[in-house]
């Protein structure tokens, strides 16, 4: 039987730690990447009786600053409740969760439907490295985290790692989490299941998958498997599995719980939330203070005519883009914006690259257009560019001293031409094999010239006067 006749269906739950200063119900630290392990806790944190959660207004503006960014529907009416479900890294017994009213319901990303956007907070971290036992760090319990819920609407691996990566993008952008998927930040569940003639099949989770290519490479496999067992007769169990990094493949953890299991109901220590009447959560300035979102970013940055690939590098790297919205800021025209970002998607990315001292933060941008303006005129060539760019752009060296200094004017062309001609007479052998035919030579030559300048020589005046003397 032709495998064409099936139909994957996948849903995503995105989980994201928000970038707040304190946990989401108590005053403990937000340090998801604290140095040493249970130094970050507090009775409240930690569950002890008695105690009283309070609830981070940061962390719902968040969440509300995500919605508004999806064109999702803002609850007017809110609250929080428990989750029991019993496991070493929930040191309450419980999760602080939202069920019945979240923040967020409804929305779109990348054509992806949006069931909901909701608030809870994370569970601690278990460490399994050997031994009789397991360790438990409970700094991160507590922190904020976002879970978001897409319609079971994606049909393939690809589509569902791009939506991956675009929300990632979003969540940078609007400044409410760092979203490292390696450090834990940002999680994604997949929910897959495989049926055939409009029928869904049994859905099976395979949870925390922290990479991208480990979203693309577990769906496919899940698709696969599910399909092997239906060519078979079998039936697929509804449960859990991880992802094997080692093996690619996923493997059973635990029957799949439904939400009964978790026995829900309201937080009696928390108050809820009516967002119609303002209380704290404005709304309105919420959405005046948006930052611009990806697509936005897009869609402004081709209107400068600047290619689909430079854009996606400049959007992907938030300090680059902070970067050239600086430059941008200044009004210039639109060649040296072009020239400006060639130079910093490709050279100052290389220079980036190989200095591990070097930081976009400290670059100047004012200093990078004032260099491309040196280049448009003519005062430069781009090769001197490229040999001022780390004086100029990361140590703030004055541009026409640097020129002076070091005699990096743009050769005159009869000054170009005594140096075309001694290249000439120095290289008789690849004279003669461009003479015979061998175009490549002419390149040495161009070489030779450029060398000979120290960069200053046009290389397309160079090449001009080469053919023209040759012959």
């Amino acid at each position: 039987m032709s495998t064409e006749s099936y139909l994957p269906t996948i849903g995503l739950e995105v989980h994201a730690e928000l970038d707040t200063l304190t946990k989401m119900f108590c005053s403990c630290g937000n340090a998801q990447e604290a140095a040493l392990p249970n130094i970050h806790i507090c009775p409240i944190c930690m569950g002890h009786p008695g105690t009283l959660p309070h609830i981070n207004k940061k962390a719902v503006e968040s969440v509300v600053m995500v919605g508004i960014a999806l064109n999702s529907t803002i609850a007017t009416y809110t609250e929080f409740d428990r989750k029991n479900y019993f496991y070493p890294d929930i040191p309450k017994g419980y999760q602080i969760s939202q069920y019945a009213y979240p923040l967020v319901r409804g929305g779109e990303l990348e054509g992806v439907e949006i069931t909901r956007v909701h608030l809870e907070e994370d569970t601690a971290r278990s460490l399994h490295e050997g031994g009789d036992g397991s360790l438990v760090d409970y700094n991160r319990a507590g922190v904020p985290l976002m879970e978001l819920v897409t319609e079971p609407v994606i049909h393939d691996a690809k589509t569902a790692a791009r939506f991956g990566r675009e929300l990632q993008l979003l969540l940078r952008a609007l400044g409410v989490s760092t979203a490292h998927m390696e450090k834990g930040q940002m999680r994604v569940e997949a929910n897959i299941s495989v049926g055939k003639g409009g029928v869904l099949g049994t859905k099976v989770e395979v949870k925390n998958l922290n990479s991208f290519k480990s979203v693309e490479m577990a769906i496919d496999f899940e698709i696969a498997r599910h399909i092997e067992l239906l060519e078979k007769g079998e039936s697929i169990v509804q449960e859990t599995r991880g992802w094997d990094e080692t093996k690619s493949r996923t493997f059973s953890q635990r029957k799949k719980e439904s939400s009964h299991d978790y026995r829900y109901f309201p937080d009696p220590d928390l108050p809820k939330i009516d967002l119609s009447l303002d209380g704290g959560i404005n709304i309105s300035r919420i959405t005046e203070m948006m930052p611009e979102t990806p697509s936005k970013t897009r869609i402004k940055y081709e209107n400068l005519g600047l290619p689909r690939k430079q854009i996606e590098v400049i959007i992907e790297n938030q300090d680059l883009k902070i970067f050239f919205e600086n430059l941008l800021s200044l009004g210039l025209e639109n060649e040296i914006v072009h020239l400006s970002a060639n130079y910093l998607t490709s050279d100052i990315l290389g220079l980036l690259a190989q200095d591990q001292n070097l930081t976009i933060a400290k670059a100047s941008s004012r200093n990078l257009a004032t260099l491309m303006n040196f280049i448009k005129e003519g005062t430069i060539t781009s090769r001197v560019a490229k040999d001022l760019l780390k004086e100029v752009v990361f140590e703030g060296a004055d541009i026409e001293s640097l020129i002076s200094s070091k005699n990096l004017g743009k050769t005159d062309e009869k000054e170009l031409i005594e140096i075309i001609n001694q290249v000439i007479a120095a290289n008789p052998t690849v004279v003669a094999e461009y003479k015979s035919g061998k175009v490549t030579a002419l390149q040495f030559l161009i070489g030779q010239g450029m060398k000979a300048t120290r960069g200053a020589g046009d290389p397309e005046t160079i090449k001009a006067i080469l053919i023209k003397n040759l012959g």
